[in-house]
């Protein structure tokens, strides 16, 4: 289980590292999009600093986990992020499910491999 965790965390953390990095040094060209998609994609470019803020989260969750530090604020900082990209890509661009699916579970996984050390958090 110690292995599939390091795994999945690592493959997690290159996801989100490619994600980031590719967005702030455009390594990667804008994929032509159509239909509700094109108009909340829009609508987040004219946001000024919303993309910026979410891939910086992105960037900084993502050298979490490679390095293997502050996994546990790395996880719960990046739940939200991941839950709207599965949400986005399963009501607006169905094609690319299986990635969100694979980096929301990832999180819940790794959310309940560090279990312990959230204990703290809820008690009184």
């Amino acid at each position: 289980m110690k292995i599939a965790t390091i795994i999945i965390r690592i493959l997690i953390g290159l996801l989100l590292l490619f994600a980031s990095v590719s967005f702030f040094l455009k390594l990667v060209p804008e994929p032509v999009t159509t239909g509700d998609f094109k108009a909340f994609q829009v609508g987040l470019v004219a946001s000024v600093y919303l993309m910026p803020l979410a891939k910086t989260v992105e960037l900084l969750c993502g050298l979490a986990y490679i390095s293997g530090k502050f996994v546990t604020l790395a996880n719960i900082v990046i739940l939200p992020v991941s839950l709207n990209i599965l949400l986005i890509n399963y009501f607006l661009s169905p094609e690319t499910l299986p990635i969100a699916i694979f980096v929301f579970l990832g999180n819940l996984f790794l959310i309940y491999r560090y279990w312990d050390n959230y204990k703290s958090v809820f008690t009184m």
